[in-house]
């Protein structure tokens, strides 16, 4: 079931507010422990706050606090993105979201007001809900629009959506006329047939759409004149009055606010009299333009008028005062009993809430995201700091990966290398501060040299190694870094940037050795798609892996996957062949080490021996394997061999721009860790944090 709703919409002023009271009003049914996040808002004036967040947070008496629910203001999001720096965006947004996410049961994500560049704020909503792994629930608005024009816009955001690898919870069309309602609902079921998908229109209301006097008096920087504790009558019309008095009177409309310049007189007074006539439609407010008032006798009756309508008073002249008036918003505000009685209202009514409700629950698990993977690796080494020793001390990369991981007080670090070429290398990346204080190990000149290489010959004289070959190896610094670990003088080990796989394993096979219970040392790749991560396994270790080795390989590979957040592993068994019609050696391998793997681990959900598509695709899924809890839905891939599992993962990563994290070893006592020699600095971070993971875990 999922935790969070990402409600967005297609354009401004939609009605988000109205869908948010109605959403947070039926999961307070669920739990009182819920959460609203804005990702991304508008800097509201001084001392006031978003006016989304600030209903839900006072109408319910939501225990947050404000500077919780949302990441950043709209401008700095846009001056970020001129940078080039979209990827900090998304890594703030996802560091919030998870401190209030870990505080409530549900989280309610509102989107972006698009009062910015709509192309560019629909990319980064599509890419938070994304990134969130929420289901997005799209609003979109009908005012002054035909049928034909709102389905369109809400195919176009659907498929827009769903081509940027968002889940659609559903499309709710507000303000809709009540004259085409039902003909647009029949309409949208007609072009949007998936009866999974919530589909809702909601009719216009003019008390939702028509701004208060209080409103209209702070976005127009007008002076109350007169009727001050009557600000939160609403304006349902603008009249600009520049007529006599027997020729307006019959222009009059019910709640009306009346423009006129301060200098009219007679327009006040006849005004306020037809308001006070049961035969004339009651009148919101007077505006006075020019910054013109009623002279000191006129002041004087009025302002000794009972129950007064609101006067107010605005430099402009009255045609900028017309033209600025339009753009006047009406919002539901926490002290507008009324508005949200009447959104409440609406959304009950109009929308299915049950249907709502039931498909919340039913809403497959979508996976973890690849940011969300990512973050959640930093936050998850940093909880409990490991040493880890890095071999390859003058790498650039090893260098920028370290700085970052050390400002972000992610783990504890050693280099390991000559001294003064580390300092060297150091120096010339203008990373003194950054690094100060990482101890430099040089193998050849450490004191503890010796006492390795005792442990080393111990552990070695079965291969006839004496003191001096020991001693020898330990100058080559994957030996060295490995024997940190070995004998707990660092609780992991990273290398590979500049030395080849089997160099930077080869030690920790030769003595370090496997597990209890394990008999092969094995890896995985994290995949990091652009919606989901998967696991593949074994891509880099072992060339031709036994029946009984692949049934070892896909339960550490399922254990792996479980301990970095992959909730609900589910192991696919690839071969060449689906389910029990294929014939060979090479499937009935894999249709053996299923069953050894099953039998070994019965809790795991695993299948095999299944073809790739079969795995990753529910269509195939339902044709070659209808009814599996596997196909189409693996998250954990075994391939039969070396060279199915490295040419995969390589093919994917290039024809998807897919992130591969790994190799990652599994199996082995204590924590090695290999880096790819083309590895980014990001590559370091992850495949570092990996290994501190690991190491917590024992």
């Amino acid at each position: 079931m999922t935790n969070s709703i990402y409600i967005t919409t297609t354009e401004p002023y939609s009605g988000k507010s109205l869908v948010s009271l109605g959403i947070t009003e039926l999961l307070l049914r669920r739990t009182h422990n819920i959460g609203i996040f804005r990702p991304v808002i508008e800097a509201p004036p001084a001392k006031q706050r978003d006016k989304n967040i600030d209903l839900l947070l006072t109408h319910y008496d939501l225990d947050i606090d404000y500077e919780d629910t949302y990441a950043f203001y709209r401008k700095d999001v846009s001056d970020l993105i001129a940078e080039g720096r979209y990827d900090d965006v998304l890594d703030t947004i996802i560091a919030k979201y998870k401190i209030l996410e870990a505080q409530c049961d549900f989280v309610l994500c509102i989107g972006s007001d698009f009062e910015g560049s709509s192309a560019m704020e629909f990319n980064y909503n599509a890419d938070i809900a994304r990134n969130l792994g929420s289901p997005v629930l799209i609003v979109s608005s009908a005012v002054d629009q035909t049928i034909e024009e709102v389905v369109n816009d809400v195919k176009i955001a659907r498929e827009a959506f769903e081509e940027n690898g968002c889940q659609i919870l559903g499309m709710i069309v507000n303000r809709a006329d009540r004259e085409i309602m039902y003909d647009l609902l029949e309409a949208l079921e007609d072009e949007l047939p998936d009866r999974k998908m919530l589909l809702s229109v909601i009719p216009a209301r003019e008390m939702l759409s028509s701004p208060t006097i209080k409103e209209i008096a702070e976005h127009m920087d007008a002076r109350v004149l007169y009727g001050g504790d009557q600000l939160d009558r609403l304006a349902y019309h603008y009249l600009v009055i520049a007529m006599r008095i027997r020729n307006y009177l019959t222009h009059l409309k019910n709640n009306a606010l009346l423009i006129t310049p301060g200098d009219r007189s007679e327009v006040i007074l006849s005004a306020l009299q037809a308001h006070q006539s049961q035969n004339y439609p009651k009148i919101a407010a007077l505006l006075l333009t020019g910054g013109l008032q009623p002279p000191a006798s006129v002041d004087l009756l009025l302002s000794g008028l009972p129950d007064i309508i609101p006067i107010l008073s605005v430099q402009k002249d009255t045609y900028q005062t017309a033209m600025n008036i339009g753009h006047v918003r009406s919002y539901i505000t926490a002290d507008n009993q009324a508005k949200i009685k009447l959104s409440l209202r609406l959304f009950e009514r109009h929308v299915d809430t049950v249907a709502l409700e039931r498909q919340l629950s039913a809403l497959p698990d979508q996976g973890i995201t690849p940011k969300m993977f990512i973050y959640n690796l930093i936050q998850q080494a940093k909880s409990d700091k490991k040493h880890i020793v890095l071999p390859e001390g003058t790498d650039e990369r090893i260098l920028r990966a370290s700085a970052s991981l050390r400002r972000n007080n992610v783990v504890d670090l050693t280099f390991l290398g000559k001294r003064e070429e580390v300092e060297l290398a150091i120096y010339n990346l203008g990373l003194r501060r950054e690094l100060q204080g990482i101890p430099i190990v040089d193998p050849a000149d450490s004191p503890k040299r010796e006492a390795y290489a005792k442990v080393l010959m111990e552990l070695r004289k079965h291969k006839g190694f004496n003191m001096d070959m020991a001693m020898d190896q330990l100058t080559d610094v994957s030996y060295f870094g490995t024997m940190m670990v070995y004998m707990d003088d660092a609780d992991g080990m990273v290398s590979g940037a500049m030395h080849t796989t089997q160099h930077t394993i080869r030690p920790a096979l030769q003595f370090v050795k496997t597990k209890p219970g394990f008999s092969v040392v094995s890896s995985v790749f994290f995949m990091a798609l652009p919606d989901r991560v998967l696991v593949y396994g074994d891509c880099a270790v072992n060339p031709n892996p036994s029946a009984e080795q692949l049934a070892e390989i896909a339960i550490s590979s399922a254990d792996t996957a479980r301990a970095f957040g992959i909730v609900e592993p589910r192991i696919a068994m690839l071969s060449y062949s689906s389910g029990a019609s294929g014939e060979g050696e090479d499937v009935v391998r894999v249709r053996e080490a299923t069953e050894l793997a099953k039998a070994r681990r019965p809790d795991l959900i695993l299948e095999g021996p299944i073809q790739y598509d079969a795995a990753v695709s529910p269509d195939v899924a339902d044709t070659k394997m209808p009814g599996s809890e596997v196909a189409g839905k693996a998250t954990v891939f075994i391939f039969p061999d070396l060279n199915t599992g490295n040419n995969t993962y390589k093919a994917v990563q290039r024809e998807t721009g897919a992130i591969a994290i790994g190799p990652v070893l599994q199996g082995l006592k204590k924590p090695v860790n290999d880096l790819s020699r083309g590895c980014t600095v990001d590559d370091v971070i992850n495949t570092v944090a990996i290994t501190a993971i690991q190491a917590q875990q024992g």
